[in-house]
């Protein structure tokens, strides 16, 4: 086995934050849902706590926004190259099949490339379009639905209420799908202990194996210097 430097300490301690500020939003949330809670007083504590987790989910988006583009970890991460295209379908049967035949992974991490295809997707996509928009209407909401001091329309108000609720049905759905996926490694907790000492154990190449194609041209950068 041996030792990948995936996660640096910032995004660590970022995404542990940050996860246990979702899941506050969710669970208080979705008693705005409940039968008999819709029409919560305006001074219940409830109210107060949400509001007060969304801000932190708007000072901790804007974090994610900073580093990421402080540390080129957007280019390096994040951004779609045409080897990814390629790479979906078999990225895709891979989690829908192969794992279950207890073939290898196709995509080996590495501290220059360390999402797959499909993670970029996701991760992108909820980080990208769905945190911007539930911090948004969330933000309009804790203004008391007014914009530069105009009150908003009922309609505007129901169309904003219900990007907040898909938003919070999106969110919810990525919770379950990423704790699932976080225990598909060599053992249970691998990518759990990764993203709290920083390293992850992955299995060494056996020889001819392929090397993946951001490992190798590390390996040839540091080869010339």
């Amino acid at each position: 086995m041996k030792r990948v430097y995936l996660h640096p300490l910032p995004l660590r301690i970022w995404h542990w934050l940050n996860a246990l500020i979702v899941i506050f939003l969710l669970a208080t949330g979705i008693q705005f849902r409940m039968p008999g809670i819709a029409a919560l007083w305006s001074h219940n504590p409830l109210l107060a706590w949400h509001k007060w987790a969304g801000l932190a989910m708007t000072a901790s988006w804007i974090f994610w926004v900073i580093y990421g583009l402080a540390t080129r970890h957007f280019v390096r991460h994040y951004t779609f190259r045409r080897r990814d295209f390629e790479r979906m379908v078999e990225q895709a049967r891979f989690y829908l099949f192969l794992i279950f035949r207890g073939e290898k992974n196709p995509f080996h991490p590495s501290p220059e490339e360390k999402l797959n295809a499909l993670q970029k997707l996701a991760y992108g996509s909820v980080m990208g379009i769905v945190t911007p928009v539930m911090v948004a209407t969330g933000l309009i909401y804790t203004s008391g639905f007014r914009i530069g001091g105009t009150l908003l329309p009922f309609d505007t108000i129901k169309t904003i209420d219900a990007l907040h609720v898909a938003g919070f049905y999106l969110f919810a759905l990525f919770l379950m799908v990423h704790v699932y996926m976080a225990t598909l490694s060599p053992t249970l907790f691998t990518h759990i202990k990764g993203m709290i000492v920083g390293y992850e154990e992955h299995p060494e190449e056996e020889p001819g194996e392929a090397v993946p194609e951001a490992a190798a041209t590390s390996e040839a950068k540091n080869t010339n210097q």
